[in-house]
């Protein structure tokens, strides 16, 4: 199986505290991570750690930043295709995740200030994908790879993590949108907002809510997909695994809303239970999940 992830690579500078500092305050951090992050690369590293074969499309640049990104990539197994054309280095995200419930805050630069260029080759790279995932950043590339994608019948995947203008040309060009529930800036209007979505294109919208239940529409149905209560440690990236856990299904061919969002929030529920970007792909149960990824 063959997956584009298509979108914002960072470098997370991850501090793990027991508090978080007031103003003109210092506190020490219990341990820190330093690791690639982002929507679409975080998606990248979990279809590769579930089996399946990742590329991500993004700007990196040649700059110490992106060096030390692709090096953390190439590390988890992640093929990269380098879009940069000039602009700002990488950015670095700044992450602090609270010890005692593993609430992650974050500040970052994002895509600001990165000038990109669509592959000439963006058909080759694309060549026998079975399913494309899109973050919205990067908007020239995405815009490109979903018209691209649609037209050779391959499905794509919208992670809608924040409101942008881009999406207004991506959620048609979708199969399915998976957004959070601020997504809209409604939280909790997911009726108003599935509708919305439905209307525009997509043939599926999910909605994940942290540890409330995950909810989906298609045109024809709606489900609740339970989400199993854990021990949480981390929460950093856990829609971001979630959203590569449901790639992996879908590019095995579950089309069941039921069955490939479960696995996606499977996959998720064991990332929370650990503490780093990376400790929770160490996990043997992981590999049990990866044996039965439609159950």
């Amino acid at each position: 199986m063959r997956g584009l992830f298509v979108g914002l690579a960072t470098l997370d500078l991850v501090q793990r505290v027991r508090r978080r500092p007031g103003v003109d305050e210092k506190v020490v951090a219990q341990c820190s991570d330093l690791a690639a992050g982002g929507p679409a690369a975080a998606a990248a590293v979990t279809f590769r750690a579930l089996g399946g074969h990742a590329m991500l499309l993004s700007a990196l640049g040649p700059g110490p930043i992106g060096r030390l990104v692709k090096d953390d990539l190439n590390g988890a197994g992640v093929q990269i295709a380098d879009a940069w054309a000039g602009g700002a280095d990488l950015s670095v995200s700044a992450i602090t995740v609270l010890d005692g419930t593993g609430e992650r805050s974050v500040v970052s630069r994002n895509a600001e200030d990165i000038v990109v260029a669509v592959p000439a080759d963006l058909p080759v790279l694309m060549r026998n994908t079975d399913i494309v995932l899109i973050d919205g950043h990067h908007p020239q590339l995405a815009v490109a790879t979903a018209r691209a994608a649609k037209d050779a019948g391959i499905p794509v995947v919208l992670d809608c993590g924040s409101t942008k203008a881009v999406y207004d040309e991506l959620v048609p060009l979708a199969d399915a949108v998976v957004c959070s529930s601020t997504f809209s800036g409604l939280p909790g209007e997911f009726d108003t907002v599935a509708t919305a979505l439905v209307a525009a294109g997509a043939r599926l919208v999910a909605m994940t809510a942290g540890a409330a239940p995950v909810r989906w529409r298609t045109r024809d149905a709606t489900g609740v997909v339970e989400v199993p209560a854990v021990d949480v440690r981390d929460t950093l990236g856990a829609g971001d695994v979630l959203h590569g856990a449901y790639a992996f299904a879908r590019a095995q061919g579950v089309t069941d809303p039921l069955r490939s969002l479960n696995f996606g929030v499977a996959v998720a529920s064991l990332r929370v239970q650990h503490a780093g970007p990376r400790s929770w792909l160490k996990d043997p149960r992981l590999h049990g999940l990866i044996v039965h990824p439609q159950t």
